[in-house]
Order: C-alpha cells, then sequence, then structure tokens
C-alpha cells in the first residue's frame, strides 16, 4: 500500500520542502493514485487466433458421427445419451446426466494443436463443476492425457502414460499450477493443448499453465469428459503440425 504524504514528510524532510497548497496535493495524488496495471509478460494469444490457417473444425454433426463414448475407468456399461448438437448455435451440449465418460474423436493424431472453448451452465447452490478434455488417449480410454478444469480453478494437465518399460505412470501437474486462469462458471473460457513430440503444453485464457515433458504416446485420440455438470463446448479447432 502507498505511503502518505505525511508520512514521507515527516520521514524523509528533506524531499518535500514546501507545504500545503496545489503541490501537496498534485504530489497526494500521485503517490497514492494506484499504478495502472501492467499486461502480463507472458500472455499471448490463442493459437487459433494468431494464425487461422490450416485448422480442422472437429464439431461433430448432429449424430455426433466420427465421434464415440468411453466409460472412465474403462470397461463399464454406458449410460443414457448425454451428448447433443445445439445445431442453431454450433454448440456441443453434455447434459452430465449419462455418466463419467469421454466423447472421443474416432480418428487419432499426433503433433497437433487442440483448440476448445467451454462454458459451464451455472445452477444456483451447486459446486464442484468437474470437466476436462483429452490429447493422445488410447482408444479403450486406459492411457490418457487430460487438461483438467473446474469453477474458476485448475488448468493443469494430468493423466496416465505409457513409460519405456510398457507400463502405465501416472502423472499430474496441478502443484505446478499457480495462476489460476479459468473463469467461473457461467462464463467461457478458452484452452488449447499442443502436442508435440513427447511435450503437451497447455494454454489457458491467454497464457501457458504447464507442460509436461514425458508423453509415452505418439499419436492418439482427442477428446471431452462428461463428470456430472452440464456444459458446453464451441469452436472444436484441430490443427495437426508438420
Amino acid at each position: 500500500m502507498p505511503k502518505s504524504l505525511s508520512f514521507l514528510r515527516a520521514h524523509q524532510p528533506e524531499r518535500f520542502p514546501f507545504a500545503g497548497g496545489l503541490a501537496s496535493w498534485l504530489l497526494l495524488a500521485t503517490v497514492t493514485a494506484p499504478l495502472p496495471q501492467a499486461a502480463a509478460a507472458d500472455e499471448t494469444p490463442a493459437a487459433l487466433n494468431a494464425d487461422p490457417a490450416g485448422w480442422t473444425d472437429l464439431m461433430p454433426p448432429a449424430d455426433l458421427q466420427g465421434w464415440y463414448r468411453v466409460t472412465v475407468p474403462p470397461g463399464r456399461p454406458l449410460g443414457r445419451a448425454q451428448w447433443h448438437v445445439d445445431t442453431a448455435r454450433n454448440v456441443l451440449i453434455c447434459d452430465g446426466d449419462g455418466g463419467h465418460e469421454m466423447l472421443l474423436t474416432e480418428k487419432e493424431y499426433g503433433d497437433a494443436i487442440f483448440h476448445f472453448e467451454f462454458c459451464y451452465t451455472k445452477i444456483e447452490g451447486k459446486t464442484g463443476y468437474n470437466s476436462g478434455a483429452y490429447v493422445r488417449n488410447s482408444r479403450d480410454g486406459a492411457i490418457w492425457h487430460q487438461a483438467q478444469f473446474g469453477d474458476a480453478k485448475d488448468g493443469y494437465l494430468f493423466g496416465e502414460t505409457p513409460t519405456v518399460e510398457g507400463k502405465r505412470k501416472f502423472f499430474s501437474l496441478q502443484k505446478q499450477v499457480t495462476d489460476m486462469r479459468v473463469k467461473p462458471a457461467g462464463e467461457w473460457n478458452t484452452f488449447e493443448v499442443t502436442a508435440r513430440g513427447r511435450t503437451l503444453t497447455l494454454w489457458v485464457n491467454g497464457a501457458v499453465t504447464c507442460q509436461f515433458d514425458a508423453c509415452g504416446l505418439a499419436s492418439g485420440h482427442v477428446g471431452l469428459e462428461a463428470e456430472g455438470y452440464r456444459i458446453e463446448f464451441r469452436n472444436l479447432k484441430l490443427k495437426e503440425l508438420r
């Protein structure tokens, strides 16, 4: 908090030989007025906006052709159909009442940027909003790399990835994320997950939040998560990296 003029004059009188009058008021305004907030040095535009060429639209058709559902954990019976497309608004909606599952693309992708935007349907009194998005998942969902997002919190990568020994290793970058960039339920968020080589990078609403450097799957399915909360997705785009 800025020091007052009286404090500064009492402790550093040699710097303030004048007293009272307009000059005092001007100095007071200068000392106590908040400085304009500088833009964060690491703020960057979304890759989709920085270079809009070469992107594929992943928004599914009304019948969800090209996408399939997998339970979390895999192997359980699927619940009721909870995904549908509002074609008028070009929005993919998850009702959130059909069980914990992934909605994955039939097609696999290697090095690529997955861009998506989401908004939870805010319900008064409801808390714990939870969902996510995936890159480089195995077809059965046993191998998964997820961008986690809640209600004005999270924005980190975690999952289970193959090791060089052929085993699966759990990882979580939750503790590495200190900049909570996710907006509250009811507001739209923009995320991008970049997969390049063994590195997965998560960009959230203007800045990179974390990076994972040991992805053990060179290609896989991308997708979205249903976990009990109504959520809408738009601008599902993917750009393959050459």
